[in-house]
């Protein structure tokens, strides 16, 4: 047994209820003394375990690190934890093209992060900044699903956070402002592959959520989870976000109509910007690969990438 899986193994029987040194030693045929040891780094790790006259008992998780995600995590990621990095996709990618799968790089702040485009992304301590790396079997086709499913996956744990988080085509997770399709930008999304013609090798999905920021610290026409609706426990956040990828990266068919549902686009006049040129018109649905179908007075058209801007009605 490793030290992480005699860790995970002690805590869960800490969870369960008091259990005395010499009970863990001996289910799990170690001597007292690391039995201690693995205490003392748990502590160390921020979980909050006491002593009492009827063994050791896990009284609380407050820590915000690897091992406390990891802990209660009902998905099959590891987590590679940073108090502070450049960016979590570039570590993410040395990850990716070392062979490595289902690990998650997670960081209190990102000191060189980046948005689409290039763009500057804003990513103080506090936030929620995280990229996953994931092998698929898929064809290259379905990998912008993968970017839809995070979209869904934070909305839905910003949602069950108390935050009325809606999606702003392709991948933004926003939070309305009045009825006429404005909104405050929560997270947004950076998405890397590689592959080949017909496969994926392997995708990374990274996700930057403003969590416990005030909103003065962020660009103009953001929000936060902080001004929204107060703090949020990150390490809950986190594992909510992993749990609901999880689940539908296993059931892709199941994402669009995910998406559909917690839309802000549907419905809102658009304009896209493409190399091409830009499109005006309504948004009207999204396609099985996610891309924007728009009614403009040309008829339809359907737009796979690009810069949407929700327009004003007419």
């Amino acid at each position: 047994m490793t030290t992480n899986e005699t860790r995970r193994s002690i805590l869960e029987a800490l969870a369960a209820g008091p259990v005395s040194g010499p009970q863990l030693a001996e289910s799990l045929d170690v001597s007292r003394a690391a039995v201690w040891k693995h205490i003392d780094a748990l502590r160390d790790a921020g979980f909050e375990i006491e002593s009492g006259p009827n063994g050791y008992e896990l009284a609380a998780v407050t820590a915000y690190n690897g091992p406390a995600v990891e802990y209660e995590l009902e998905a099959p990621f590891s987590i590679e934890y940073h108090d502070s990095i450049g960016s979590t996709n570039d570590r993410a990618r040395e990850l990716a093209s070392e062979g490595a799968t289902d690990v998650v790089v997670l960081a209190d702040e990102q000191v060189g992060g980046r948005g689409r485009l290039e763009r500057e992304w804003s990513a103080p301590s506090g936030g929620v900044w995280l990229s996953i790396v994931t092998r698929p079997d898929i064809a290259p086709a379905q990998a912008p699903l993968y970017t839809l499913a995070v979209s869904v996956a934070t909305a839905r744990a910003a949602r069950e956070a108390g935050v009325d988080a809606r999606i702003k085509w392709p991948n933004d997770v926003v939070v309305p402002v009045g009825e006429d399709g404005e909104y405050r930008k929560l997270s947004g999304i950076l998405t890397e592959m590689e592959g080949e013609t017909d496969r994926v090798d392997w995708i990374v999905v990274g996700p930057g959520i403003n969590a416990n920021i005030d909103t003065d610290a962020l660009p103009e026409g953001a929000t936060s989870i902080r001004d929204e609706v107060g703090d949020v426990d990150r390490r809950r956040f986190v594992q909510r976000l992993l749990e609901e990828f999880d689940r539908y990266r296993t059931d892709l068919e199941a994402v669009v109509p995910a998406w559909r549902e917690l839309a802000l686009t549907l419905g809102q006049r658009v304009r896209v910007e493409r190399a091409t040129g830009e499109i005006v018109g309504e948004a009207v649905d999204v396609t099985e690969s996610g891309a924007l179908v728009i009614e403009t007075e040309d008829g339809q058209e359907t737009v796979a990438a690009g810069d949407c801007e929700h327009l004003r009605p007419v």
